[in-house]
C-alpha cells in the first residue's frame, strides 16, 4: 500500500520506517529541508532504538523515501498519516493544533480522489470532527476524504518496538470505508494478533488522553509515597514491590523518580485536566490537577534529598549530573526532570556538568547555562557529588571503584534506584536512593 507520513520528528520517523518495515511503500514529508536531505540519506536526525537501522535499510531499497512536496505525496499515496506537533497552547492548557489544520490546509488542494487522512498527533476531542468539516470543504474529492483518529500510544525510546508490536490499536472511524483502510494499513499488524480497537472519533481521542492522564497520576502517586518513606525511614522499592502484586493495581508505572517529562506526558495530562474542566467534571479536573502539583514538584523533592545528603546547601558545590534526555532510549530533554534539577541547582549556585551517551547535544542548546562532557569519566572529574537523574544502563554499569580516584568526594544520590547500592558502598561510596532509607 501506499502511504505517506506527514511531519518527521519523534513521532512521524519512526512511524514512517515501521511502515515501511511492515511491507508499505512511504514516502515522509516535512517542511525542513536539511532534515529531508539526511533522512534520504538514510541519516537519522534523532535518536531512538532501531531507528537507525530501519532508516538506512528502507531507504536504500526505495520502499521508503522523503520530501518537502505536499503535492507530491498526495499524487503518491492514497492514506496520509497526520505525524506533526501538537505542543501545549500559550494558555499552558491545552493543544496547539496549529500544525494539524496547517498541514490539512495544505495538503487539502492536492486531494482529487477519494482518500482516508489518519490522524497521529495527540488532540483535543472534537479535532477530528473540524478537521473532517475543513478538508472537505477544501478538497477537489469533498465528503471523499474522510478522518480517522488513530491515536499513537509510543513510549520514546520504544517507539519502533511500541509501533511494530503494540498493545493494541485504536482507531476512530467515520464510515466503514474508513475503517477498511485502517484495517489494510495495519493487516500484517493485526495478523500477528495485535487487538484492533474500533471507535467513533471522539472516544478515540479521548481514549489517548485518559491513558497518559492515568499513567501520570500513577507516577505521580508513588512519587508522593516515595516522598512519605523518606520522612518515615521506610524503603519504596519493597513498598511498590508489594503493592504491584495486587492486580487492580499492577507493578507497571510504579518506579519512584524525579518525575515524568518528555514531549507527551506533560502536555497530555495538562490538556486532558482542561478537557475535564470544559467538560465540567471539576472533580476529575481536581485529581488530575494534583497529580501535576505532585509531578512540578519533583526538582524541589530532589534538591532536597541531595542537600540532606551532602549536609549543605548547594551552592558553590562542583555537582555532576548524570542523564539529560527526560528517559532513557531517547536524546529527546523536553521537560526533561534531570535538566530541571540540573538548572535548579545552577541557579542555587552550583557549579553543574551535565554528562548523557546521547543527548549532551539536544541538552546543550536548550540549557547553555550548564557545563557538559561527552566522557563518563571525564564528567566526574573533581565532582563533590554526583546526581544520577536518568535510568541509562551506561550509569547502572558504571565502575564505582574505577570512579572513586577521580572525584573529590565519593557521593552519588540516585534518583532512579538504579545502581546496585551496597556494591558501591563497599567500594567506598555514600549512596542515597530515592524513597529508600540512609545508610552509613
Amino acid at each position: 500500500m501506499r502511504v505517506s507520513v506527514i511531519g518527521c520528528g519523534h513521532l512521524g520517523i519512526p512511524h514512517a520506517a515501521a511502515m515501511a518495515e511492515i511491507g508499505h511503500e512511504v514516502i515522509g514529508v516535512d517542511l525542513d529541508q536539511a532534515k529531508i536531505d539526511r533522512l534520504n540519506a538514510g541519516e537519522c536526525p534523532i535518536y531512538e532504538d532501531g531507528l537507525p537501522e530501519l532508516l538506512t535499510t528502507h531507504t536504500a531499497t526505495g520502499r521508503l523515501r522523503f520530501t518537502t512536496s505536499l503535492e507530491e505525496a498526495a499524487e503518491f499515496a492514497d492514506v496520509h498519516f497526520l505525524a506533526v506537533g501538537t505542543p501545549i497552547d500559550a494558555d499552558g492548557r491545552s493543544y496547539d493544533t496549529g500544525q494539524v489544520f496547517g498541514a490539512a490546509r495544505a495538503l487539502a488542494p492536492h486531494l482529487s480522489r477519494p482518500t482516508v487522512i489518519i490522524g497521529k498527533s495527540t488532540v483535543t476531542v472534537g479535532t477530528s470532527r473540524d478537521l473532517g468539516a475543513l478538508l472537505a470543504r477544501l478538497s477537489p474529492a469533498g465528503e471523499d476524504v474522510e478522518v480517522v483518529w488513530n491515536p499513537e500510544f509510543l513510549r520514546e525510546g520504544h517507539a519502533i518496538d511500541d509501533t511494530l508490536r503494540p498493545d493494541r490499536i485504536v482507531v476512530g472511524v467515520p464510515s466503514a470505508r474508513a475503517e477498511a483502510a485502517v484495517r489494510q494499513v495495519y493487516a500484517p499488524l493485526l495478523a500477528n494478533g495485535i487487538p484492533l480497537f474500533v471507535t467513533d472519533p471522539a472516544t478515540a481521542e479521548l481514549i489517548k488522553g485518559a491513558a497518559n492522564a492515568y499513567l501520570g497520576m500513577k507516577i505521580s502517586f508513588i512519587n508522593g509515597v516515595a516522598d512519605m518513606c523518606t520522612a518515615a525511614g521506610a524503603d519504596v522499592q519493597q513498598l511498590t514491590e508489594a503493592i504491584g502484586l495486587d492486580p487492580r493495581i499492577g507493578r507497571g508505572g510504579l518506579n519512584a523518580g524525579p518525575g515524568y517529562g518528555g514531549g507527551c506526558l506533560p502536555k497530555d495530562v495538562r490538556a486532558f485536566t482542561a478537557s475535564a474542566r470544559t467538560l465540567g467534571a471539576t472533580e476529575a479536573a481536581t485529581m488530575l490537577r494534583a497529580a501535576e502539583e505532585v509531578n512540578e514538584s519533583r526538582p524541589t523533592a530532589a534538591l532536597r534529598l541531595i542537600e540532606q545528603t551532602l549536609g549543605r546547601p548547594v551552592d558553590g558545590v562542583r555537582i555532576t549530573v548524570w542523564g539529560a534526555s527526560f528517559k532513557a532510549g531517547t536524546d529527546d530533554v523536553r521537560e526533561s526532570p534531570a535538566l530541571a534539577i540540573a538548572a535548579l541547582m545552577h541557579q542555587r549556585g552550583a557549579t553543574v556538568t551535565v554528562h548523557d551517551p546521547h543527548a549532551v547535544p539536544t541538552a546543550l542548546r536548550r540549557h547553555p547555562e550548564l557545563d557538559y562532557a561527552e566522557a563518563l569519566d571525564n564528567s566526574v572529574q573533581d565532582a563533590q557529588l554526583i546526581v544520577l537523574a536518568t535510568e541509562w544502563p551506561h550509569f547502572r554499569e558504571a565502575d564505582p571503584k574505577a570512579l572513586a580516584p577521580l572525584v573529590a568526594a565519593p557521593v552519588l544520590v540516585d534518583l532512579r534506584n538504579l545502581i546496585d547500592a551496597d556494591a558501591w558502598r563497599m567500594a567506598g561510596w555514600t549512596v542515597r536512593q530515592l524513597g529508600r532509607p540512609a545508610q552509613e
